[in-house]
């Protein structure tokens, strides 16, 4: 019995051995298995961490990229308010000095339109005041009296002023006297071409008002001119234009 049981047990401890050792090899086998597959994994893992890494700085390169954008768009848009404030302060300023440009132009259009006025309201008493002989007329602010050669002198070829001519420039200083803002423009009108007589006639008319009726000869002008179809003197009571340019000037310079 003895020598029967020993090989018996020695033939199923070696069959146990070799199932341990058949089971030691499939444990490493699976352990190799989950080894490689582990590995696989960190691999795996590894490359999505280089991919997530090389995002992460793509993406804070994108976001220094914005930040820097953001910063000069920020920049910009001050600039541009600075500069919107600056065009609308001189816009305003443009309007202010408009509007007082306005005022201005509207004050010598005021004082323009009252001398055309006073003009147009004065010339029928002045062609009362100085009856049929003269012709009074308007040039725009200035009010015009027209004599014939006739009516002042002698003779049409005269520089002599006649009795009936004296008394005609009596009345005419009296309407300058009335009119003492006004200059005096003394025309000789001829149509011939020959000023000489003219230019005498003129000068005597500007004489009897300045020496004999009391007329200021600084505020008489003379001159000869071709009178196309009419000749004779015309004596133009014009606006003191010196005067007028000097206030305008005033007023511009305010």
């Amino acid at each position: 019995m003895r020598k029967i049981t020993l090989p018996l047990l020695c033939f199923a401890g070696v069959i146990a051995f070799g199932q341990r050792k058949s089971d030691l090899l499939n444990q490493i086998e699976r352990l190799r298995s989950e080894k490689d597959s582990v590995v696989q994994e960190l691999a795996a893992s590894n490359r999505k961490i280089s991919t997530a890494e090389a995002q992460a700085e793509t993406y804070q390169s994108e976001n220094t990229s914005l930040r820097d954008a953001n910063a000069t768009l920020l920049k910009n848009l001050s600039n541009f308010s600075e500069l919107s404030k600056r065009n609308t302060q001189n816009v305003n300023n443009a309007l202010l000095s408009l509007e007082k440009k306005e005022k201005q132009l509207s004050g010598i259009t005021d004082a323009i339109s009252t001398n055309d006025s006073i003009s147009i309201v004065q010339a029928p008493l002045i062609q009362q005041k100085l009856g049929n002989e003269a012709k009074v007329g308007l040039a725009g602010s200035s009010i015009t009296v027209a004599y014939k050669l006739d009516a002042l002198f002698e003779t049409e070829m005269s520089d002599v002023i006649s009795e009936n001519g004296t008394a005609l420039l009596v009345k005419v200083a009296e309407v300058i006297r009335e009119n003492d803002s006004r200059t005096v423009l003394i025309q000789g009108l001829n149509i011939t071409g020959e000023f000489d007589t003219t230019w005498k006639q003129a000068i005597a008319v500007a004489s009897a008002l300045s020496s004999t009726q009391g007329i200021a000869s600084n505020t008489l002008t003379i001159t000869a001119m071709d009178g196309n179809f009419s000749e004779g003197i015309t004596i133009v009571l014009q606006p003191n234009y010196k005067k007028f340019y000097v206030s305008v000037k005033e007023q511009m310079r305010n």
